[in-house]
């Protein structure tokens, strides 16, 4: 979802459409400034030496990100072993955007994000449920199989807000117009918008993770 409105492809395709396109994805080089960004500075990465970082910037209240979870997991199962990646919740889409982002990193804290990403997800567009403002979140969260009481200790902990805080600051260091939305390696972005659909943006992220490997 954008700040600014647009509509996303359909993302439908899938894997499908990432295996029957992979040759001529591999035979045309996606243009910079057309399919993918540039930054004209670089930001800073979190991976190790030796790894290429990938950031997919999203927000639980974003429909579009919803839709392109189950792509991204299958993507992230196949992704070349190089491959550091991380998520950053980004500070707009909907209301209460804060603290959907200190949910995210909340869930990070405890080592749940693996099985309450998709139940997040689900809670807010599927389901419809109430789960805005820290009352609510706290309360679907002990609902939901954690320890109420260890998920507000974090949820409202310094650490997590700060993480919330540079989440911030990344979204804007990497200049994210919209989300669902990829980064790699601190030089490059790319989002549904610029690359057609996020079927297509995948494929420029394993271009650009090409790219990167070579220097």
């Amino acid at each position: 979802m954008k700040r600014r409105d647009f509509s996303l492809a359909a993302t439908s395709l899938g894997l499908l459409s990432l295996a029957g396109n992979s040759a001529h994805a591999q035979a045309r080089v996606p243009k910079a400034g057309t399919e993918y960004l540039v930054l004209d500075k670089r930001v800073p990465v979190d991976a190790p030496a030796g790894k290429v970082e990938v950031i997919e910037f999203f927000s639980y209240n974003c429909p579009h990100c919803n839709d392109f979870e189950p792509q991204l997991e299958a993507w992230l199962k196949a992704a070349p072993k190089e491959v550091a990646f991380r998520r950053v919740p980004v500070p707009f889409v909907g209301n209460d955007v804060e603290a959907k982002q200190r949910l995210y990193y909340a869930l990070e804290a405890m080592g749940k994000i693996d099985e309450f990403q998709p139940k997040v997800f689900d809670a807010i567009h599927k389901q419809r449920q109430n789960v805005n403002g820290d009352a609510n979140i706290i309360a679907w969260a002990g609902a939901n199989g954690l320890d109420g009481a260890k998920f507000k200790e974090v949820f409202t902990s310094f650490g997590v807000a700060s993480k919330a805080k540079r989440a911030a600051q990344l979204t804007d260091a990497y200049k994210v117009a919209g989300v669902p939305a990829l980064a790699v390696a601190g030089r490059w972005y790319v989002d549904g918008e610029l690359a057609g659909n996020m079927t297509k943006a995948l494929q420029v992220t394993n271009y650009l993770i090409g790219e990167a490997k070579k220097g």
